[in-house]
């Protein structure tokens, strides 16, 4: 079977040096918020061009720190697309407030600016909830539209959170996300382009005061160095609670895969987008490959194509032991949870493209040989059916 991401091909190439990191920690006991934390974030930072980064316990923290730091909650909208994964809306539950469901663009399947807005004076309309942020996801790792989002965001008085769990290291115009929105949030999940051996999530942000929050928020509320000022406790500061927060700490040993990968990721981008372009030369002429915006480097989370008989097209490719995958098959909107949340103006986009979305192997590692059979059997599958 050809790996849908070979995690391994990348453990090999980082060898005993990873292995080594993994054991220091182990050897030195410093299991929660040890000294790797600190360098990742610092790495991070440089990285992102960021002026802090925080690192948690998963992508899903990743989100709801801010939210939480903003003090978003009931009664407030929170505009996102319905086309991603469930961690992008169900924070907003989680702190009280509602998500509200925004259709997608056809060509990059990232949040529309037009209809965003469109939903956001909808939402003011109705006066049932205050617009207070929006969430662009950077769906299959290539960068939203962000100088249209943060001109609607701008306009609006709302905070712009991006999604960036599978797409950190995405650029648009050599610029991060960071460059337009209020944080970047991002999700270490092992099969994500920087991923570690676990769960863990990180976010980057330009606001000290927001960071020294989130830094209370990310251990039970505990007080930082803003909230001493002034004051006298004689006592460790971490049981001095100012704020209810949670615990949402990154583990040390995750710390030290990802130091080890982050020397290398920029090299993995470029390998992904060489994969990428093979895809897109040898496809786009039988079935949807991807569009990338102008000027934007995707850093290729999953590789996306549009069939019209997509789960025949699976089978076909199954039968040839090539795995895909099908993201998203049922929006959010569509399930239990969410169906009862707004999403003003409807979401034809987003119901089209769940019906046609087909992933391929994906990863830095996959050799053009093995590529070759993939596009193949896929070329093969469209001839016969055509």
């Amino acid at each position: 079977m050809i790996p849908f991401i070979d995690l391994q091909a990348q453990r090999a190439r980082l060898g005993q040096p990873l292995e080594d990191a993994i054991l220091k920690v182990v050897r030195s006991g410093a299991y929660i918020m040890g000294p790797e934390i600190a360098q990742l974030e610092a790495e991070l930072c440089t990285f992102g061009k960021a002026a802090h980064a925080l690192t948690c316990g998963s992508g899903t923290e990743a989100l709801i720190l801010p939210l939480m730091a903003w003090e978003i909650g009931p009664g407030d909208a929170v505009f996102c697309p319905s086309f991603t994964f469930a961690a992008t809306a169900e924070v907003m539950p989680l702190v009280g407030a509602s998500p509200v469901f925004v259709d997608v663009l056809p060509d990059s399947y990232n949040l529309d600016p037009v209809k965003l807005e469109a939903a956001i004076e909808a939402v003011k309309a109705e006066g049932k909830l205050t617009p207070r942020a929006i969430i662009a996801v950077d769906l299959f790792g290539q960068p939203a539209d962000y100088p249209a989002l943060a001109a609607v965001a701008r306009r609006h008085g709302l905070k712009l959170i991006a999604d960036s769990a599978q797409g950190f290291g995405c650029t648009l115009g050599g610029h991060h996300p960071l460059s337009w929105a209020d944080v970047t949030t991002t999700s270490f999940f092992p099969a994500k382009p920087l991923g570690c051996y676990g769960d863990g999530g990180a976010v980057l942000c330009n606001d000290a005061r927001l960071h020294d929050i989130m830094v209370s928020l990310r251990v039970h509320g505990q007080a930082v160095k803003s909230d001493l000022q002034g004051r006298t406790f004689d006592h460790d500061p971490k049981y001095m609670n100012m704020r209810v927060g949670m615990n949402a700490r990154m583990d040390t040993i995750q710390a030290a895969v990802l130091l080890q990968k982050l020397d290398i990721f920029a090299d993995e981008i470029m390998a992904r987008n060489r994969v990428a372009a093979r895809y897109a030369e040898r496809l786009g002429d039988v079935v949807r490959t991807p569009a990338v915006i102008a000027d934007g480097v995707s850093v290729w989370a999953q590789y996306t194509i549009e069939a019209d008989n997509r789960d025949g097209l699976a089978a076909h490719l199954r039968g040839q032991d090539i795995p895909t995958a099908v993201y998203y098959p049922l929006p959010l909107h569509r399930q239990a949870p969410y169906a009862h949340y707004p999403q003003p103006g409807g979401l034809p986009v987003t119901e089209a493209a769940a019906a046609r979305v087909i992933s391929l192997p994906m990863h830095a590692y996959l050799a053009p040989d093995v590529q070759d059979q993939i596009i193949a059997a896929i070329r093969n599958y469209v001839k016969r059916n055509d």
